[in-house]
């Protein structure tokens, strides 16, 4: 029996503030990752490169965000979801596990919002998990149509006795969620609120994870005003239990 601790987190690109007021916290994020001890970091607005964010930060990380914020001995996975004008960013996922593979899925509903979905599978003790990292809409009908296009992508792709987890910032609240993933088999820890927006003031859950094949062990949203000012999202941690795969006769 393996136990997984699993993190989602939109990071809001490692830039807080706007205008001359805005201030890099990718470094202080970087030391959040490092003391996490998560076996799976899955995470939204992540950049790839930003001219300008460059230019303006003396401290900006030559390497981009996903490699940067991985800790010692974890892997970084990226693709891009949004093409802007100085730069690009979009998913994540950092493992300790082995990568076994990876792919990239659009899930843009209109061209104004550019959206994506990061399918990985991972090697854990032997066993292959598929983990899909989304970012949705905000407008609800567009994120109906964008989880519709998530069920049929798990039906497509991913074996249905596979154990899979399905984590990112969904822009909606826990049951309207759930309502949407349960016919894909996924179901979210259940336990106390776990507000992650805004940070600041955290008044709702748009940030979740959800599984199927692993047994939810609980949840929590840490507090304070360090994690208040690194994004304007709070992170999501989870635990779940693995159990062995069954012995074949």
């Amino acid at each position: 029996m393996t136990t997984l601790r699993v993190v989602t987190y939109n990071i809001h690109k490692g830039v807080q503030g706007v205008g001359p007021l805005r201030r890099l916290e990718i470094h202080n994020l970087s030391h959040t990752m490092a003391h996490m001890d998560a076996d799976v970091l899955c995470l939204q607005e992540v950049r790839k490169m930003h001219h300008r964010e460059a230019r303006h930060f003396p401290h900006w990380p030559e390497a981009p965000q996903a490699d940067f914020l991985a800790p010692a001995g974890y892997e970084a996975i990226y693709r891009t979801n949004a093409i802007t004008r100085h730069g690009e960013h979009g998913n994540a996922l950092l493992t300790r596990w082995p990568v076994v593979q990876h792919q990239h899925e659009d899930m843009s509903d209109h061209r104004l919002e550019q959206r994506g979905l990061l399918h990985v599978e991972l090697d854990i003790a032997g066993r292959t998990i598929h983990v899909l990292v989304a970012h949705l809409g905000l407008i609800r009908a567009g994120r109906q149509r964008q989880l519709q296009q998530l069920r049929q992508f798990i039906a497509r792709e991913i074996p249905p006795t596979a154990p899979l987890l399905v984590a990112g910032d969904f822009n909606d609240l826990p049951a309207w969620v759930a309502q949407q993933l349960a016919p894909a088999g996924l179901a979210a820890p259940m336990g106390r609120r776990c507000a992650t927006f805004p940070s600041r003031l955290p008044l709702v859950q748009l940030d979740h994870v959800l599984a199927r094949g692993l047994t939810p062990v609980g949840a929590q949203v840490p507090r304070g005003m360090t994690w208040a000012r690194m994004s304007d999202h709070l992170p999501l941690i989870t635990e779940w239990t693995l159990m062995p795969e069954p012995a074949s006769c």
